[in-house]
């Protein structure tokens, strides 16, 4: 039986469902599978298909652009702190110092690479994009110290807002386009869900393991921004993992993963990213079995082996999320005008 957007839409409020209630009951543990199985396989299958549309661009090689940003995102993240990060004696300003520098350098790059994706949708000419980025790099110089800008693109942008607003946007974008009540029922259950996790908070005995807890460490100051941005405070790490507050918002966090990565697979018929010839399919596979070892041997190595890749695809999909918010605009104006129904084509005079 052939899927249609409607099948496609059921299975997915089936999805959401089944994601909401394993984020619910195992939330660290959810996220850490999701990101180490569900996520490999994501990024490789996606960047993949996104190599086939060329990448949503109006340029051949624009994409060059992202994917250099992406390594240079990986040395400012990785490779500097590795060789300049002050000694552990070192005094504490420093090291404050220091952190600054690194939030500041990784929410430039996030932020450069996130305008491009813009200059490379909406303009064709070369020339009109380098202006583009000339008055980009400008509005840069006076945000660079805004923390709330640097904790946008640092923390928020290629995590939260990728995996739950992005996602929340191309849903609603395939409703309107097909008009699909289904689909829209899935967009609002989407918010509902994630509203739920977030504001109900019942009193919890967390029991997470030392091991999850080494595995998490990696993410848990995104667990702490995303409280502070919903005017809570985590004092210290602990309550991350065993206050009520800090279970909440890791079933929101594992919800939102699981469920963005299950959204991708679920329209495979759709968006036939599996439609490729066999050796690269098969290279895609090798690649995923092999990320998933790393993370099963060692969730460090693995995170930091798959680190760029996983940026990759975040700076890649930047273009197709521009066009996407273009293209809701455009059908909000079509609903406008003509109600939820489209448009009649008209026939030609016989």
């Amino acid at each position: 039986m052939k899927l249609t957007t409607a099948h496609i839409d059921w299975l997915n409020i089936a999805l959401m469902l089944v994601s909401a209630a394993a984020a619910f009951v195992l939330p660290f543990e959810v996220f850490l599978f999701s990101y180490a199985v569900l996520g490999p396989l994501h990024y490789l299958t996606e960047i993949s298909w996104l190599h086939e549309r060329k990448y949503f661009t109006t340029g051949a090689r624009d994409a060059v652009v992202l994917v250099f940003l992406g390594f240079l995102l990986f040395g400012f993240s990785v490779v500097v702190p590795r060789f300049l990060a002050p000694a552990e004696n070192a005094p504490l300003q420093t090291k404050q110092e220091f952190g600054q520098f690194m939030n500041q350098s990784g929410a430039v790059i996030i932020y450069l690479a996130f305008m491009a994706a813009l200059a490379m949708t909406a303009f064709r000419s070369l020339k009109s994009k380098c202006w583009f980025m000339l008055i980009a790099g400008l509005f840069l110089v006076a945000l660079i110290n805004v923390q709330t800008w640097v904790l946008f693109f640092v923390v928020f942008l290629p995590t939260l807002v990728h995996v739950f607003v992005f996602t929340a946007a191309f849903m609603l974008l395939g409703a309107m386009k097909n008009r699909s009540i289904p689909g829209l029922l899935s967009f609002l259950l989407l918010l509902g869900i994630g509203a739920f996790l977030l504001w109900y908070r019942p009193d919890v005995i967390a029991i997470v393991s030392n091991e999850v807890r080494h595995h998490y460490h990696f993410f848990v100051e995104l667990n702490r921004w995303l409280a502070r941005l919903l005017g809570h405070e985590l004092a210290n790490p602990d309550q991350a993992y065993q206050s009520a507050m800090g279970v909440a918002l890791m079933r929101f966090i594992a919800f939102a993963y699981s469920y963005h990565y299950l959204n991708w697979f679920s329209k495979t018929s759709i968006i036939k990213w599996h439609k490729v010839d066999a050796l690269r399919l098969s290279v895609i596979v090798v690649l995923w079995l092999v990320a998933v070892l790393l993370y099963w041997i060692d969730y460090t190595t693995g995170f930091i082996a798959l680190y760029t890749l996983s940026f990759l695809h975040v700076f890649l999909e930047f273009p197709l999320n521009w066009r996407c918010f273009m293209d809701l605009g455009r059908e909000l104006r079509s609903i406008s005008l003509h109600g939820w129904t489209r448009e009649p084509i008209l026939k030609p005079a016989s």
